[in-house]
């Protein structure tokens, strides 16, 4: 969910309720076993004390957004450096080469790839 400039911490709170509403219609195998875990940036919105309130009255475990990279999620390490890893010693020729690796990479790795990576996810 993405806070539109303005947004306030009140409004941000009943977009999560809806959110919890429609995740409890929709039913449970939408959170995992342990209950939802909600991601979200650490715009002003998002790290207010209603908001951590709100959050901790739903029962959801906030992963929050690393303050000092603005523009990567914590999950997204994992693919990352997958990715680094199965291209460091590749030359890549072209655009085509590149996107044929690139699917090669993701194509290639076990089912439970992406669920491991967030469970290495430091706890804070």
């Amino acid at each position: 969910m993405v806070a539109k400039p303005g947004l306030s911490a009140n409004l941000y709170c009943q977009q999560l309720d809806s959110l919890k509403l429609a995740i409890d219609q929709k039913g449970p195998e939408l959170a995992n076993i342990r209950g939802v875990v909600f991601h979200q940036d650490n715009a002003r919105t998002h790290i207010t004390v209603v908001t951590r309130q709100n959050l901790w009255e739903l029962g959801w475990e906030v992963l929050m957004h690393s303050p000092y990279s603005p523009y990567m999620a914590p999950s997204d390490y994992h693919p990352f450096l997958a990715l680094q890893n199965f291209l460091s010693d590749k030359k890549l020729g072209s655009r085509e080469d590149c996107e044929n690796r690139l699917l090669d990479v993701f194509a290639n790795k076990y089912k439970d790839f992406h669920e491991s990576g967030f469970m290495k996810l430091p706890l804070k």
